[in-house]
């Protein structure tokens, strides 16, 4: 295989497996944040975004701090035989941590935006609130849903400080595009450095514009929403 395909395949991996676990946290975080009526709301959802303002380094050394041999989680892991640092599963937790806020704050505004009154309907005409949620809420949340997901695979695909932290640059194994991209610029292959980059962007864009095809209206900075308004 070629020296850049090796890492766009890891990175696909492990952005895919990011994304669905940040989807699934996601989701179910959401969900319960947008019917849960309480001060502390506004507060876990501040928590709970850090990730996209923290330095990834800083989430990379708490995750070590967690994960590592002495780690508090990391010790009783290896017990078990499981060790997470410098291994792709690393990668995908580093990856999932920094793409649930992505998600959460997609899933959490798309919640909000579902009419109460569908799902109170629902309810009168006796569908279980489990119903409700897979028959009304999610159906008419789902397109902001998927934005979010998008943009959360995006940057999984992307992530690069916490990844080396925990994960390292193992080539073939935890080396993603992003950490061939700088190993690369390292040793003064430009041309491997370019080819992995353009990969990279034209992926990224790829994602993006779907995502943006996917916001409703409302949230798009153009004259048709306004419009239609």
């Amino acid at each position: 295989m070629s020296s850049f395909s090796i890492p766009l395949l890891l990175s696909l991996k492990v952005a895919g497996w990011a994304a669905f676990f940040a989807t699934v946290l996601g989701i179910a975080t959401a969900y319960g944040l947008s019917r849960w009526r309480s001060p502390w709301c506004d507060f876990i959802d501040s928590v709970l975004t850090l990730p996209m303002v923290l330095p990834p380094t800083v989430i990379g050394y708490y995750l070590l701090v967690l994960l590592g041999r002495r780690g508090w989680l990391g010790q009783y892991l290896e017990q078990w035989g499981i060790q997470l640092v410098f291994t792709w599963q690393g990668a995908v937790i580093a990856a999932t941590v920094v793409a649930f806020p992505m998600v959460l704050k997609a899933a959490r505004a798309a919640f909000e935006s579902v009419d109460h009154t569908l799902e109170d309907a629902a309810r009168v005409l006796g569908i279980s609130n489990t119903g409700v949620f897979f028959r009304i809420t999610l159906p008419l949340a789902l397109r902001g849903i998927l934005a979010g997901v998008l943009l959360a695979f995006a940057r999984a695909l992307g992530e690069f400080g916490a990844t080396l932290m925990i994960a390292g640059s193992i080539p073939g194994r935890t080396q993603t595009l992003s950490i061939s991209i700088y190993e690369a610029v390292q040793a003064g292959n430009d041309d491997l450095a370019l080819a992995l980059v353009v990969i990279t962007s034209v992926t990224c864009v790829a994602v993006l514009w779907i995502a943006s095809r996917l916001l409703p209206d409302s949230t798009r900075f153009s004259g048709r929403g306004s419009r239609q308004r």
